[in-house]
């Protein structure tokens, strides 16, 4: 086989693994209303024991015990990871709550949100510069979440909250370079005591719902691993295979897929305030998505000069 040819079939490999990856996320909704019936911090601990139980296994299968030891031994990693770990673990349970609250709507701006809020951020701590069109998709994103905000009297809070915790552990894990499956181990691995008293806790005040109510109730929440585990393996997967320009343009698979789940499925109400607010924000994400593109191509033309 050719090296063009094994190229396209990485290639090809690849984008197979970003569309399930964020496809997968894109329906994750229609898991956390399955079950809706349990309580968000509830489903919240479940997420986080479960993840670590199921990543131990795979890191155990790949032999990379070795690589999590190295990570442990890094004082200044771990500082890192600990502060990433309280991110994520937030972000994960704003997202159940808000899923759960039938609010997948607001879920989804804060992800078409989120990878603005990551060029603000790479300018305000990593002293990264804001190229003029950025500048331009950066502000009229603000203005469609001032819009949304005056027009509905109320700022939307949560969609905020998913989109600066979700920035801010991206701008944290820059600092604490461990792998992505290593890394989420070890974040999972230090909240999973306070998981584990919690649902104990819950146990015990006859209010836990694992165990109680049968195998269904059982298997979903432990199935809560799987939602964790399977799309960041296929991230991984297609990291590896595909350029970062490339995987900047799949995220907006996710929030899109959220969109037309709410709307359509679970009968969230679409008014003319939001087709306004996201219309700015597609238009926001439209220049910022071209401008990266374009930036990436002047920059390939210097290396390859």
């Amino acid at each position: 086989m050719s090296m063009t040819s094994q190229h396209d079939k990485e290639a090809t490999t690849g984008v197979l693994y970003a569309l399930a990856c964020y496809s997968f996320w894109g329906f994750s909704p229609i898991y956390f209303k399955l079950v809706n019936h349990v309580p968000s911090m509830e489903v919240l601990g479940h997420r986080i024991v479960w993840s670590v139980l199921m990543l131990a296994g795979l890191l155990w299968l790949r032999r990379r015990w070795g690589e999590f030891a190295r990570v442990v031994r890094d004082f200044q990693e771990m500082r890192w990871l600990l502060v990433s770990a309280v991110l994520i673990s937030f972000n994960w349970g704003t997202y159940i709550y808000t899923v759960q609250s039938g609010q997948i709507l607001e879920a989804s701006l804060g992800y078409y949100i989120n990878p603005l809020v990551s060029v603000l951020l790479g300018v305000l701590f990593l002293g990264e510069t804001m190229r003029r069109w950025q500048m331009v998709s950066l502000t009229l994103a603000t203005v469609a979440t001032l819009y949304l905000a005056l027009d509905f009297g109320q700022v939307p809070w949560l969609a905020l909250m998913l989109a600066f915790s979700f920035g801010f552990y991206g701008l944290v894990r820059k600092m604490a370079p461990a792998a992505p499956l290593v890394g989420l181990f070890v974040e999972t691995l230090m909240v999973a005591p306070l998981a584990l008293l919690y649902l104990a806790w819950l146990d015990l005040d006859g209010v836990g719902h694992f165990g109680a109510e049968g195998w269904y109730t059982n298997l979903m929440l432990v199935a809560a691993g799987l939602v964790t585990m399977l799309p960041l393996l296929w991230f991984t997967n297609a990291a590896k295979r595909l350029r970062l320009a490339t995987i900047g343009f799949f995220q907006y698979l996710a929030p899109s897929l959220q969109l037309v789940l709410a709307v359509i499925f679970y009968d969230e109400v679409f008014t003319p305030t939001h087709a306004i607010t996201f219309a700015m924000i597609w238009t926001a994400l439209v220049i910022y998505s071209t401008d990266a593109w374009r930036a990436h191509r002047r920059l390939r033309r210097l290396r390859d000069a």
